[in-house]
């Protein structure tokens, strides 16, 4: 979790929204990501997809079944949907995400009945470093 949260660093220095990812596979990094929405102009350069479309291109697949996500927010509906067609093995995620997430706190799109995949999935991890920075980030755009 805390190379996601040097990610996130890196987003807030770009001025992006301060949220990043890493994939580990095997124990090694193999896929990092952080926020490049407005630098790409790309609404799906969440860190998550980023980071999964890093590891896809390392591992040299689109599936990534014995891959860990860890991200510093809970993902949002897009990014969920994502790690279930990457077939990603665990989630690991700081800060709940009220308004947006689609995990356990919005809306469950992670793990719904309905889906052909289940990602274990552990959520706070060193959530207050992961909202403290997502707190810096909107305390100055206010």
């Amino acid at each position: 979790m805390l190379e996601a949260l040097r990610g996130a660093r890196r987003a807030l220095e770009s001025g992006e929204v301060p949220v990043g990812a890493v994939i580990v596979h095997d124990g090694s990094i193999v896929g990092r990501g952080f926020n490049r929405n407005l630098s790409d102009s790309d609404p799906t350069a969440h860190a998550e997809v980023m980071a999964l479309r890093d590891a896809g291109r390392t591992l040299g697949n689109h599936r990534l079944v014995a891959c860990q996500l860890f991200v510093t927010i809970e993902p949002c509906a897009m990014c969920a949907g994502a790690l279930v067609h990457a077939r990603i093995a665990r989630l690991v995620y700081g800060a709940d995400d009220e308004k947006g997430g689609a995990v356990r706190s919005a809306i469950q799109v992670l793990n719904h009945p309905a889906l052909n995949h289940r990602v274990e999935v552990r959520g706070g991890v060193l959530a207050g470093s992961c909202s403290e920075i997502l707190q810096e980030f909107f305390r100055s755009r206010r």
